[in-house]
C-alpha cells in the first residue's frame, strides 16, 4: 500500500489542522493505522493510533484531548484532527500502516512520506 499525507503548515498556537493520509494500491480497512511526528534532532514519536474498523483509538499523553485520529475506509483515508495546537507540535507528521495494535514505529510496515506542521507561538 502506498500512502500520501497531506495538510501540513503553518499556524498560530491554539489554532487547528487536519492531516489526511490517503492510501492507494490496497484497501486501508486491513491496517492499524498509526501517526507519528519528528521533530528537529529528535526521534520518530508515536502521536494516535485508530484500529482496523475505527471502533478503537489510542493517543498518546501530549496530544490527548486536543487531536483525533479517524478513518474513513470508503474513502482509503486516515485522518488526525489537531485542535489547540502548542509550539512544541512542531514537527513532520508521518502516517503508518500495519498488522499490529501497537505504538512502535518499527512494527509499521508502510509509511507516507510526511507533511510539516509549524505551529509559531
Amino acid at each position: 500500500v502506498q500512502l500520501q499525507a497531506s495538510g501540513g503548515g503553518l499556524v498560530q498556537a491554539g489554532g487547528s489542522l487536519r492531516l489526511s493520509c490517503a492510501a492507494s494500491g490496497r484497501t486501508l480497512s486491513s491496517y492499524v493505522m498509526g501517526w507519528f511526528r519528528q521533530a528537529p534532532g529528535k526521534e520518530r514519536a508515536f502521536v494516535a493510533r485508530i484500529s482496523w474498523s475505527g471502533s478503537t483509538t489510542y493517543y498518546a499523553d501530549s496530544v490527548k484531548g486536543r487531536f483525533t485520529i479517524s478513518r474513513d475506509n470508503a474513502k482509503n483515508t486516515v485522518y488526525l484532527q489537531m485542535n489547540s495546537l502548542k509550539p512544541e507540535d512542531t514537527a513532520v507528521y508521518y502516517c503508518a500502516a500495519g498488522s499490529l495494535w501497537t505504538m512502535q514505529p518499527s512494527r509499521y510496515d508502510h509509511w507516507g512520506q510526511g507533511t510539516l506542521v509549524t505551529v509559531s507561538s
